[in-house]
């Protein structure tokens, strides 16, 4: 213990001896106490960290696509370690799309020369985007870019030929697969949900230029959709809402063009299930929010092509935020009640909206309230124009 305190003058403050030992206090003299107190530096750990280390992926980052891709294909020995690493890239940084899209094509046509590469390409993407859920967007984005610029065209079919004969393959067993067990069910989900963003985003060029969408993908999707509520559990109709939602207003839109009611009997469908199918609660309140949404035109807001002032025949949010009245029964009413003017008139004549009242025996009117005396009423020009200008507006809504 001794040896410790010995060196007790090189702290920046003296230590406190235990109370069982004052004398062994040590004595400062006159110089060191008059001494600048020194700045103790705490011991330096020596960092095994090395600049020359290799740079740090996470464990589930492929860092062989990024580092091959600058030498193009020649590092890759099968074209499937190719395409499944620029996939998984994809997967991982999808923003990566539009700059690297190009050169993968390019890449492929000079590779995919036969069938039976064509169909491996094929099998690849499909796999992917039916096997990684945040990847249906990107793989139908893929497909359709490859539809366009891949170059081989076979006669067993081009990319787009095969791919949808690939979909078709898993469409004629949707039935059974909606009925499957767990692990059926939710492949066949995926595959629901990838048909639907190919719907969105596979483009077909006509002969004059124009862009469609597959029609066959149409009426596929209304199948499934009849194949999911014909087996009303849980997660199939979880499927189903997903499905209308990402699609719904596109395939309406397409039906309503053909002259077809098919959205109108998919909704009186959902209402059916929701009233007799033995799905949880959280499903039938999934079911009724897209009921509302459709009601809603999917959420769209059509802008007008001229200009019109609103009004309740035009605008079917026109009463949405206006205010909420009280009979004096306390019956409630707003502007979209039939007999609002004759309600709002009795109203303003039972209330004073200015009354007089008194608070701890002092009247609030003005009279005799120095405070209230010195507060000036009149308005700034600028303010009391907008002041004039919104109760005209509001005068004449009310008279509408």
């Amino acid at each position: 213990m001794s040896d410790g305190f010995d060196r007790a003058p090189e702290q920046t403050r003296p230590l406190r001896a235990p109370s069982s030992s004052p004398d062994n206090i040590p004595q400062q003299n006159s110089e060191s106490a008059m001494a600048k107190p020194q700045v103790v530096v705490a011991p330096v750990l020596m960092s095994k960290l090395s600049v020359n280390a290799p740079e740090f992926y996470p464990s589930s980052y492929s860092s062989n696509y990024t580092e091959s891709y600058e030498d193009g294909c020649e590092d890759y020995p099968t074209l499937s370690e190719y395409v499944q690493d620029f996939l998984n890239h994809l997967t991982e940084q999808p923003g990566s799309f539009e700059t690297e899209i190009e050169q993968f094509a390019e890449t492929l046509n000079g590779w995919v020369t036969t069938d039976d590469a064509l169909q491996e390409l094929v099998e690849l993407i499909y796999q992917q985007a039916t096997s990684i859920p945040n990847f249906s967007y990107m793989g139908a984005r893929l497909c359709n870019y490859l539809s366009h610029h891949l170059t081989i065209s076979p006669q067993s079919g081009n990319f787009r030929q095969l791919l949808l004969q690939r979909c078709r393959t898993e469409y004629e067993v949707k039935d059974q697969a909606a009925k499957g067990d767990e692990v059926t069910r939710k492949r066949f989900h995926a595959f629901v949900l990838f048909l639907g963003e190919l719907y969105l985003n596979l483009e077909i060029k006509g002969t004059n230029g124009q862009v469609t969408r597959a029609d066959i993908l149409q009426v596929g999707l209304r199948e499934l959709l009849n194949a999911l509520f014909s087996n009303p559990m849980d997660d199939n109709l979880i499927c189903a809402v997903k499905l209308l939602k990402l699609t719904g207003s596109v395939l309406e839109d397409a039906w309503k063009e053909k002259g077809k009611t098919d959205m109108e009997e998919i909704i009186q469908r959902i209402e059916n299930v929701v009233l007799d199918a033995n799905c949880s609660r959280d499903v039938k309140q999934m079911l009724l929010k897209l009921v509302e949404l459709r009601s809603s035109n999917w959420g769209r807001v059509h802008a007008a092509s001229t200009y019109r002032e609103a009004t309740p025949e035009n605008d079917p949010n026109y009463f949405m935020n206006e205010p909420t009245f009280y009979t004096s029964d306390g019956v409630p009413f707003t502007a979209a009640d039939p007999d609002y003017q004759e309600k709002y008139q009795e109203l303003l004549e039972r209330e004073d909206f200015f009354p007089d009242y008194e608070e701890n025996g002092t009247d609030l009117s003005g009279g005799g309230d120095p405070y209230l005396d010195d507060i000036d009423d009149e308005m700034d020009p600028e303010i009391e124009e907008a002041y004039e200008k919104f109760c005209l507006e509001s005068e004449r809504k009310r008279k509408q």
